[in-house]
């Protein structure tokens, strides 16, 4: 009897470290069938920058970088109202300055979640070097010991001369240790300032969280280089490295085998220093178009979406960089030839300065993308003018749109911003549903949100 055999397949698959490393192109036996990668935060698809640009006019004090990254084969999908997560590296030169106060050459063998690898790849790319933590600073407590070691001073002689003709004035000895020159004063115990601090910020959490808010690890090795670190010491209780996740500013259908991202880049001085946003700063400037790999992510939403009856109205609101996703949700509409109408709310400081994608929005309200388009700049004029303040002129016209059957989206800041919007929800609802406010505060939150999850937020 003849053996039969299935034909085996042979796939070419690249694999990523997830340390940023070459590719390495390794042929797989597969019996028959082919093998797929899935790419993940813990496995992230390594690819290029293809497009990397400033939005803002010149006059703008903001820097807000629209950001495209090519895909290639790498079979990532992704929907409108994804985010794409992007997995950064430390800055060289914030490495190379702790490897310097340290005394360290960086090619010191350390452990890591990740496995043993040298100091300065720990430093790069497997812990967040940008922020001090708070349980790197407890540990060295708990490595030292809590109480700061005092430091004895005892007077045992002082001697006076005259700046005229130096004569003697006064000429005393300790006679024994309680002995102390006449007019002394004791101005109170003396001790190491690093272990004082160190048992300050332990002892007191608002002390503790000023100190960590606008300090890196420069910083901190500033206060306590003195307790003296091991490498693996150097690591214990850093924060691992984390990728940070960005609204996807692109439908998958725009311009295929790229994901886009509007990105704000945060720039700061502490300390005297300049200093970038870990990610951001990443992106901007160390990362060359068309060259630095980068690793990167899909990371999907199951509930951030479009309508799935194209008919259906949507009210967005967007200012800032809250506009990514809206930009990928009229990419998406108008390729569906969605009929439903969209009501776009933008804002940001000034029109001049921060009208991010001016033109493409011009473009669809000629073509009857956008129906309607309210623009709030808080720093033109003599009023500040927001979103919600736009929201509440136009409060009769929001409420027919939703008693409708339109779907409201809000994206951006969500510590005032989607907190101001969705007041400012409930007071259209209240004062044009006729509802009480307690009726329209559950309408809001039980119904639009909950029951018929129209109201959806992607806030951060």
């Amino acid at each position: 009897m003849t053996p039969s055999f299935v034909a085996a397949k042979v796939t070419t698959i690249r694999i990523y470290s997830y340390i940023q490393v070459k590719s390495e192109i390794t042929e797989i036996l597969v019996s028959g069938k082919s093998a797929k990668s899935e790419w993940s935060a813990k496995n992230p698809y390594f690819t290029d920058i293809t497009e990397n640009y400033v939005l803002n006019g010149k006059s703008s004090k903001k820097e807000t970088r629209h950001i495209v990254f090519n895909l290639g084969d790498s079979g990532l999908e992704y929907k409108a109202g994804d985010a794409l997560g992007v997995v950064p590296r430390c800055p060289p030169e914030l490495v190379e300055k702790i490897l310097q106060i340290c005394r360290f050459t960086g090619e010191e063998e350390v452990e890591t979640n990740l496995g043993i690898c040298s100091l300065r790849e720990a430093l790069t790319d497997r812990y967040e070097i940008h922020r001090v933590s708070k349980k790197w600073l407890k540990g060295i407590a708990e490595r030292t010991g809590d109480t700061p070691a005092k430091i004895e001073v005892r007077i045992v002689s002082r001697k006076r001369f005259s700046s005229l003709d130096g004569a003697m004035i006064v000429n005393w000895e300790a006679r024994n240790e309680q002995d102390v020159p006449e007019g002394y004063v004791e101005m109170g115990e003396l001790g190491d300032n690093s272990a004082i601090l160190l048992q300050e910020l332990t002892s007191n959490n608002d002390a503790m969280e000023d100190y960590i808010w606008s300090r890196d690890y420069v910083d901190a090795l500033g206060d306590f280089i003195g307790f003296g670190f091991t490498p693996q010491q150097l690591l214990e209780g850093m924060d691992r490295l984390k990728p940070r996740l960005y609204s996807i500013a692109s439908s998958p259908d725009f311009e295929k085998g790229t994901v886009h991202l509007t990105v704000a880049i945060v720039r700061y001085n502490h300390h005297e220093r300049d200093r970038t946003g870990l990610c951001t700063g990443y992106m901007a400037d160390r990362c060359e178009s068309e060259k630095t790999q980068v690793g990167v992510y899909m990371s999907p939403t199951r509930s951030f979406v479009l309508p799935e009856d194209g008919s259906k109205d949507a009210i967005m609101v967007g200012p800032g960089t809250g506009i990514a996703p809206f930009r990928a949700f009229l990419q998406q509409r108008e390729i569906n030839k969605d009929s439903g109408r969209n009501w776009l709310f933008f804002g940001d400081w000034t029109e001049e300065g921060e009208y991010l994608y001016r033109d493409e929005m011009d473009e669809w309200k000629e073509r009857g993308v956008i129906s309607k388009h309210d623009l709030a700049w808080s720093r033109q004029g003599d009023e500040k003018v927001y979103v919600q303040h736009l929201m509440k002129k136009n409060g009769e016209e929001i409420w027919n749109w939703i008693e409708g059957g339109a779907y409201f989206y809000v994206c951006g800041d969500k510590q005032y911003m989607a907190k101001d919007v969705h007041s400012t929800l409930i007071n259209i609802c209240s004062e044009y549903g006729g509802m009480s406010p307690e009726e329209a505060k559950d309408f809001v939150e039980s119904g639009l949100m909950k029951s018929e999850k129209r109201y959806l937020r992607d806030v951060y």
